[in-house]
């Protein structure tokens, strides 16, 4: 029976090192392991000659009025 007990407690041991040396692997390499699942796509360069969008309404809208000073 003993035998047994050490047969489980050294695969617990096997187990529980795995599972720490797994952790410390992927803590150690996680930017390399984000960069290779999960890809960023390149934006495009903003372009300055785009039209900007104008508001609903635009005519005949009245201004905002301006705020008096006391």
């Amino acid at each position: 029976m003993q035998k047994l007990i050490n047969v489980l407690a050294l695969a617990s041991f096997v187990v529980s090192g795995a599972v720490v040396g797994a952790g410390a692997y992927v803590y150690l390499n996680k930017d390399a392991l984000i960069k290779e699942l999960l890809p960023i796509p390149e934006l495009p360069e903003f372009d300055a000659d785009l039209p900007l969008p104008s508001a609903p309404g635009g005519e005949g809208v009245s201004p905002i009025p301006a705020i008096p000073s006391f």
